[in-house]
């Protein structure tokens, strides 16, 4: 946690740097707050420590723990192409969305996260901050994320998790926001994005975004991720909708859809676009 906090100096350093700012300094090897130059740096920080209960995650049908399954196993596929068509291509931020509401995407974003985090050091963050979910998917608090750190003075140390889960750490949304088209393309959001990325070289970053039908959250972040799932609900997700929501995620490498709820044996299908 450490490297994110000096990751996240960094980055303000370049904002100002481009924003013509006056008040930059140039980062030592070992950082020391702007504000405070001359204090010595903060111990290393640790995630916030609350290992989950999975009869209950289970129960809200998050999977991944120790009892197999049919459905642990489609995860497993999603995660090896999802893996090996992100390491092909050097890329380590997804976003998981879909068209509408209820389809299955804060779901299949947060099963999909504890599957890779058997492989690779995993981030999941709750970015749909009108209606954060994976707080309660993963039965965490107190209600403190990302929605307070980009509009109060909490730490990012503050609002992320570690569930116990492998190599998972959570940063959940937070209280839900009005104004959360603004927050998600303010300036500390993308130097967070910025300083997740920097802190390690390892980590696969899981955005949960809103649907893209709603409002215009999603598409005014999806530049700042290089990759995207689209959950498509059997059934449910039209044609034409399915069409619109990939026309408005053009500019984003999409690397294929997930079929949720379906009739068939698996829960969850993966399909190439």
């Amino acid at each position: 946690m450490e490297r994110i906090k000096q990751a996240l100096e960094r980055a303000r350093i370049e904002r100002l740097n481009r924003e013509g700012g006056h008040d930059v300094v140039e980062l030592a090897s070992s950082p020391k707050r702007i504000d405070a130059p001359h204090t010595e740096p903060s111990a290393r920080l640790v995630p916030r420590t609350q290992e989950v209960f999975w009869p209950s995650l289970n129960a809200r049908r998050v999977v991944g723990g120790p009892e197999a399954s049919a459905l642990v196993d489609t995860y497993r596929v999603l995660r090896t192409q999802v893996l090996q068509r992100m390491t092909n291509a050097k890329m380590r931020t997804l976003g998981i969305t879909s068209a509408n509401p209820g389809e299955g995407k804060s779901l299949t974003a947060a099963n999909l996260a504890i599957s890779l985090a058997k492989k690779v050091p995993v981030l999941l963050v709750d970015a749909d901050l009108r209606r954060p979910s994976i707080r309660q998917l993963f039965d965490l608090g107190p209600p403190t994320g990302l929605a307070e750190y980009l509009t109060g003075d909490n730490d990012i140390e503050e609002c992320i998790f570690n569930p116990g889960i492998d190599m998972l750490n959570i940063l959940p949304g937070g209280a839900p926001c009005i104004n959360s088209s603004e927050l998600l393309v303010s300036p500390k959001m993308l130097e967070l994005v910025e300083a997740l990325k920097r802190s390690d070289a390892s980590r696969l970053i899981i955005f949960d975004l809103p649907p893209l039908l709603t409002a215009d959250d999603a598409l005014a972040f999806s530049p700042h991720v290089e990759a995207a799932l689209l959950v498509v609900e059997e059934g449910k997700t039209t044609a034409a909708e399915l069409e619109r929501a990939t026309e408005l995620l053009q500019g984003t490498h999409l690397l294929g859809s997930v079929l949720n709820k379906s009739t068939q044996t698996h829960a969850a299908y993966y399909s190439y676009n």
